[in-house]
């Protein structure tokens, strides 16, 4: 075993900590609203910290370990490539600020509104399948990096029977996430990834102290640049030509898709619903901003000094070791996978490791949980519920819903089981994803943005979109039985002759190509529908509730009608003093990056660059990061326990609204 009992004492009293808080909070849920949304009383330091842990599962640090130990520092230079357009999107609390005015509690129950009731079923119904195909293996790769974190045996014995140690992690894990969904639904899963929130942060900056100590930054990037290849280099972003996956079409890909599906993937749609109003939601988004940090440069660093335990002569005895234990392992892909979180249990000293394990558990339970809230309640808030005449009762409603998320919780335990992995972990969650997100993306945003959007093309961009990911994932997982034929049938042909066993194209491209073609149907469609067949628009400031629809409470400062087009993107009369503060440091900050950003790449393109520029830059950017994160922490930190008291505040004093479950009227 690689923890010693210290390690096991800290992931122990926090595990227990998570029960106790469980526990504590289940009697704040007394409806439907409650279970589905929070009743509406998350701040935005909280939807910050919680939300944004909800999306860094344990197998997020996976895939993004398997990216930085490919790409290096480089991938951290092209992320800069989408820095202004989430400035943008933050600022102006785009799709999310829009979204909250609805008052939908899911994105298919937007739909309904705004298209129609069968529409609303599709996507449901959709979303569901994409949802806990796209969670199917979140088990798996959990129980995979705890076995080799902690050192355990594949195997154990217990009462004269042999069990897979694998097979018992998982339902340890998910259990865990299964009973603080079930006790008390948004509520429970806001307050205790919260709190798992804090946690991390501070984890993420004790570890980086000491990896920034044990690991100089200047050894760093000379063994990066050492062990750099032509055009696959670990330090000088422009050369990485021949990077294998991740290369630059890579990054422009990825920006691309980040942004057209941005806040189309319901893995946390509670949270999208759970803001006190609008204008918290866009704060929430500004925060988030700033958040990241910390949190983003401790996930590039762990790769990173593993490269340098790998590569370096002063650590082979220790690199033979990993490489001994990662070629144990049958599957190419799972010793990608693993290689990195091997390697930390040689780096990490007691204490810290314990923490680290901690940290894996916390992300893995905060996603998972917040997931199969989301994709339980999504089939009986959007497939079940809308074909109901007579609604349900709070009690009734409710259990259906935690009937529904077991079930989610056995189907993923099984998939786990019995899916093999062909591709890179980021891959897989991108193109499974596609599958709802590639049509749906058009659907949400030209719902909440353009009053021609159309039905039909929200039909048909949705279906095109989901039927091409679906086919690639066929593709890769059928391809090493049908390449050999199509490579008989066409020998001329080099797409298939160079490519037996693995499909030729990734999960970001088979994306990409999805997305374009649901944008093409879309579009077209809508022009159509409002040209030739003349369709009236749709009522935004009904479906917006806003001028003579607006509701009480639902905008800071009473505002009915919140600006429109370039406004949008500047304080308004709901930012207070403080709000505008956060705004244009945010805003300055990004703008002098991207600034930077595009100098340099002027600068390499008429005149190039040295490699003493590449290690003065990655210097600075580390120490820069590290300081302001260290700052961001502890605001958050205060910040965050503010909103913590004040949403058992609210909850306290809200009434019970029996009828807010989801129905449109």
């Amino acid at each position: 075993m690689n923890l010693h009992w210290i390690d096991w004492g800290i992931f122990a009293v926090f595990i227990l900590g998570l029960f106790g808080l469980s526990v504590f909070t289940k009697r704040y849920t007394r409806s439907v609203a409650d279970f589905m949304v929070a009743n509406r009383c998350a701040g935005r330091y909280l939807l910050s910290i919680s939300g944004d842990m909800s999306g860094i599962g344990a197998i997020s640090f996976v895939a993004l370990f398997e990216m930085y130990y490919k790409s290096g520092l480089c991938a951290a230079w092209w992320e800069m490539l989408v820095m202004p357009i989430f400035l943008l999107i933050s600022l102006s609390g785009y799709v999310v600020y829009r979204y909250r005015e609805t008052r939908a509690m899911t994105l298919a129950q937007f739909f309904e509104i705004r298209y129609s009731k069968k529409f609303r079923v599709f996507t449901g119904m959709l979303g569901w399948l994409a949802g806990i195909i796209n969670m199917g293996i979140f088990p798996a790769v959990t129980a995979r990096i705890f076995i080799y974190l902690c050192g355990l045996p594949l195997h154990f014995e217990f009462l004269g029977f042999t069990y897979s140690t694998f097979v018992v992690i998982m339902l340890a894990e998910l259990f865990i996430a299964l009973l603080i969904t079930l006790t008390g639904g948004l509520i429970v899963v806001v307050v205790t990834d919260f709190i798992q929130g804090l946690f991390c942060n501070v984890a993420f900056l004790a570890i980086l102290v000491f990896l920034l100590v044990k690991f100089d930054v200047g050894s760093i990037i000379a063994t990066l640049t050492e062990c750099s290849v032509p055009g696959a280099s670990l330090v000088d972003p422009f050369d990485t030509t021949k990077a294998e996956g991740f290369n630059l079409w890579f990054y422009l890909m990825n920006a691309f898709i980040m942004v057209y599906s941005y806040k189309a993937w319901q893995g946390d749609q509670g949270y999208k619903a759970a803001a006190i109003n609008a204008h918290e939601n866009r704060m929430a988004g500004i925060l988030s901003r700033w958040r990241m940090l910390a949190q983003g440069l401790l996930i590039m660093m762990l790769p990173v000094c593993v490269i340098v335990l790998m590569n370096s002569p002063a650590y082979s005895a220790i690199a033979g070791e990993v490489n001994q234990i990662v070629s144990g392992i049958e599957n190419p892909q799972i010793q990608t996978q693993m290689l990195v979180p091997i390697a930390l249990t040689r780096i990490l000293p007691v204490g810290l490791l314990g923490i680290f394990v901690s940290v894996i558990f916390a992300a893995a339970v905060s996603t998972d949980d917040t997931y199969l809230h989301s994709w339980g309640t999504m089939f009986i808030q959007d497939v079940v519920l809308p074909f109901r005449k007579k609604p349900l009762s709070p009690e009734q409603h409710i259990r259906l819903l935690r009937f529904s998320i077991v079930f989610v919780a056995l189907f993923i335990f099984t998939f786990s089981l019995i899916y093999r992995q062909a591709d890179y972990v980021r891959m897989f969650l991108t193109v499974t994803g596609a599958i709802y997100v590639s049509g749906v993306g058009c659907a949400l945003v030209g719902g909440l943005y353009w009053k021609h959007a159309s039905v039909v093309a929200a039909w048909a961009a949705t279906i095109i979109g989901g039927l091409l990911a679906v086919s690639g994932i066929v593709l890769q997982q059928v391809w090493p039985a049908i390449a050999p034929v199509l490579a008989d049938a066409f020998p001329s042909a080099a797409l298939f002759a160079d490519n037996l066993e693995k499909f030729p194209f990734n999960g970001i491209q088979i994306t990409f190509v999805s997305i374009m073609c649901a944008i093409a149907a879309f579009v077209s469609i809508s022009l159509f529908s409002k040209h030739v067949l003349k369709r009236p628009p749709c009522n935004m400031q009904k479906l917006l509730h806003r001028g003579e629809y607006a509701i009480r409470g639902e905008h800071e400062g009473e505002v009915v009608l919140p600006p429109t087009g370039f406004k949008a993107f500047l304080p308004s009369k709901e930012f207070t003093g403080w709000d505008r503060v956060l705004y244009h440091a945010t805003t300055l900050q990004t703008v002098l990056w991207c600034l930077f950003f595009l100098v340099v790449v002027f600068w390499r393109t008429i005149a190039g660059l040295s490699p003493e520029f590449w290690t003065g830059f990655w210097k600075f950017k580390i120490w820069y990061a590290a300081i302001l994160g260290s700052i961001v922490t502890v605001w958050f930190v205060i910040g965050g326990l503010r909103d913590f008291r004040e949403l058992f505040r609210r909850l306290k004093a809200e009434t019970v609204d029996e009828d807010d479950d989801g129905h449109v009227q």
